[in-house]
């Protein structure tokens, strides 16, 4: 038998491949179009319809009473008659600062102890400090407890005989706690960051492993030693580059641009933005592992991360007007406790037990979705 020329083994060894299989027919990118043409409207009409509300519902006021004669509790009473408010009672001042910092109540409202005496005189003087990290929140709140004071005094007055007493007669000394200025941009900018961070993060990482598992590079890794761990750590380490600049804009931005109060330490702010950064990193990664197309994770990337941060994270909305199992699911996403987080940072300062917490919650989720994404490029490669 004569040995074959290296033309004619060339010729054989194409003719015996077999085409490359396609990974994702034209099919699949129909029905993902479906899906998401189908769902997409349903998710909308449903947030917006019952999750979302500009109305201040069971906001949390404490009262510190000072003065304990029957006029001071009759007119506090007409806080627990308001469906707006939810009044909670603190028996010092030093106690209800502490529900502020710890973010359990929006407003203390402070009756000094010789509060009948002045009112009697026609000059009654209340308190009123105001958690300015939501401004919006806090106005509503002042004008509620406005109208919810002036019910019993027009009661008392009715009873007396007198010319009705209204708000008039009580003078309402205001201060806005966090937010002196009371603008608005304090409040939003913060919430900014969040919702770049979760663009940069999710939606840019959900293209990667789906496009190399669409044009078939994602098979070269057979003949290499590279393990599943360190697949994920590196296709993660170009964008964590990419989102710490993007952070550093944002800070600048917020300082110099918006002049928006740094009262948290700034490595604080750096580390936990970091962090969730992480977080939205590994789930655009684990999107794209789970998906294997690039339409349909971009399309979940959208509907699993940018959109929930934007509506169910309290950027604009407060969570405690939401429906309970509305609340329930903005609990379950990160980008709620990183929410609360950095605008507490921003406005509040350092408050340890809530870094810690957020913190740690983070740290979870990004430890499972690593975990998940490498099982799934486990079962890619095998």
């Amino acid at each position: 038998m004569t040995e074959s020329t290296p033309h004619e083994r060339f010729r054989l060894h194409h003719a015996h491949r077999r085409p490359h299989p396609q990974r994702n027919p034209p099919d699949a990118a129909c029905r993902s179009n479906l899906v998401v043409g189908l769902l997409l409207p349903v998710v909308l009409i449903l947030l917006f319809g019952y999750g979302l509300s500009f109305d201040v519902k069971d906001a949390r006021v404490t009262v510190v009473l000072e003065d304990s004669s029957p006029t001071a509790r009759n007119l506090v009473s007409g806080l627990q008659g308001s469906s707006y408010l939810a009044p909670t009672w603190a028996t010092s001042m030093a106690q209800a600062e502490r529900m502020v910092r710890a973010g359990e109540t929006d407003a203390i409202l402070r009756v000094p102890g010789d509060f009948s005496r002045r009112l009697a005189a026609g000059a009654g003087k209340l308190q009123l400090l105001l958690n300015g990290v939501d401004s919006n929140t806090a106005a509503a709140i002042e004008g509620y407890v406005s109208g919810a004071l002036a019910v019993p005094l027009q009661r008392q007055g009715d009873r007396a005989g007198n010319k009705p007493a209204g708000v008039g007669s009580i003078v309402i000394a205001q201060r806005m706690w966090f937010n002196e200025a009371g603008q608005s941009t304090w409040y939003l900018v913060p919430g900014l960051i969040v919702l770049v961070m979760t663009l940069i993060g999710a939606f840019l990482t959900s293209l990667l492993v789906a496009r190399e598992w669409e044009r078939g590079t994602l098979e070269s890794l057979f003949v290499t030693p590279v393990r599943p761990l360190e697949l994920v750590l590196s296709k993660l380490a170009p964008y964590i580059i990419i989102g710490g600049i993007d952070l550093i804009m944002c800070l600048l931005a917020a300082k110099y641009l918006f002049q928006v109060p740094m009262r948290g330490s700034l490595w604080i702010i750096i580390v936990s933005s970091l962090l969730y950064l992480m977080v939205s990193l590994a789930l655009g990664l684990f999107i794209s592992a789970a998906t294997r197309n690039q339409f349909a994770a971009s399309q979940m990337a959208l509907l699993a991360s940018f959109m929930p941060a934007m509506m169910l994270s309290g950027f604009v909305f407060d969570l405690r007007n939401m429906p309970v199992i509305i609340q329930i699911i903005s609990q379950a996403l990160p980008a709620t406790h990183f929410m609360g987080l950095i605008k507490t940072l921003f406005m509040a300062g350092d408050y340890w037990p809530d870094i810690l917490k957020s913190c740690a919650i983070l740290t979870l989720y990004t430890t499972v979705l690593i975990v998940l994404t490498r099982r799934l490029l486990i079962k890619n490669l095998d």
